[in-house]
């Protein structure tokens, strides 16, 4: 688990930077409330900031002499490009080759230079930390303290906004999210259930929680572009499975469908990824919750691919 301390310290370190996001309630026929943590609204359209603008705005200027490098999809590219603006150094950002233009133009929107590699070679500099086409202070997207305790503000806001939920479901793509949010909250409040959602397309959590081991499972590139994996992290995992209830692997049709409900019943507009935790919650796999918190965590989603989505076409 991540010290809560660190996450109240992240809360410092973000006031001003990262927002805090509204708790409002989805309006659908359900056994259980469904509740929406909307990060959508971050400066940079997802929760990634809390985590990016942690780790940079906490760098010392000797760290950040170099300047910044990670390897994201698309919103953790964009969290650490916009905090490295805020501290006037450059951002590299490489970025597997199937990420969606969408996400590669907000990068360089934010002053980042994009670099697109194929998904294997993109894998290893998550692994490694280390690329041959930059250089500088890396900011895992996932596996960095920082990172991990400024996405827990979010659990410490949802703390203050809610007194009854009792479960939290959180897309994971590398876990960090869920580690960080389910650190704050179960320290108060230890009963509350988290369930982690990714899509069928790669879904390693819900694989190796079925199995009892560490499971890789095939990936297939698809609209979830900020969610799933072939295999897990395993420092992360480390914390991660000592916080998690169970996990979901969610067929595409589904999570295109809760984007659509989003965007008709609420108008938010989810990503793939941002979309998991309510389709989790409109379907029946949570047996026994009273009140759901879905974590809506981004809402940087290709325009082609909504507009297929609402019309209800294959995205």
């Amino acid at each position: 688990m991540i010290a809560v301390a660190e996450i109240e310290r992240a809360r410092r370190v973000l006031d001003g930077t990262a927002i805090r996001t509204p708790l409002v309630r989805l309006d659908v026929e359900s056994d259980a409330e469904i509740w929406l943590k909307l990060e959508v609204l971050q400066p940079v359209r997802s929760f990634k900031i809390r985590g990016a603008g942690n780790a940079i705005l906490q760098a010392s200027d000797e760290e950040l002499a170099g300047g910044v490098l990670t390897a994201s999809a698309g919103n953790m590219a964009q969290g650490v490009a916009y905090a490295a603006r805020l501290r006037s150094v450059p951002a590299t950002i490489v970025v597997p080759e199937h990420a969606p233009q969408t996400k590669i133009d907000a990068i360089e929107r934010y002053g980042g230079r994009a670099i697109k590699v194929p998904y294997d070679e993109w894998w290893q500099v998550l692994v490694t930390g280390r690329s041959e086409h930059a250089e500088g202070l890396f900011v895992h997207p996932v596996d960095d303290e920082r990172v991990m305790a400024g996405n827990g503000t979010i659990g410490l806001e949802l703390l203050e906004q809610s007194e009854d939920f009792d479960t939290v479901v959180v897309p994971y793509g590398g876990g960090g999210l869920l580690t960080g949010i389910a650190s704050a909250v179960k320290e108060a409040r230890p009963d509350v259930r988290f369930f982690a959602a990714e899509p069928e397309t790669g879904a390693p959590a819900a694989a190796t929680l079925a199995a009892g081991t560490p499971t890789p499972v095939e990936y297939l590139p698809s609209f979830v572009d900020g969610s799933g994996s072939r295999e897990l992290i395993p420092r992360v995992w480390e914390h991660a499975s000592q916080l998690l209830d169970g996990a979901f692997a969610l067929p595409l049709d589904e999570v295109a469908a809760a984007v659509r409900t989003l965007a008709e019943r609420t108008r938010v507009i989810a990503e793939g990824a941002g979309a998991l935790s309510v389709a989790t919650a409109l379907s029946p796999r949570l047996a026994g919750a009273r009140k759901v918190v879905c974590i809506v965590s981004g809402g940087n989603i290709d325009p082609a691919v909504l507009s297929r989505i609402l019309v209800g076409e294959q995205p």
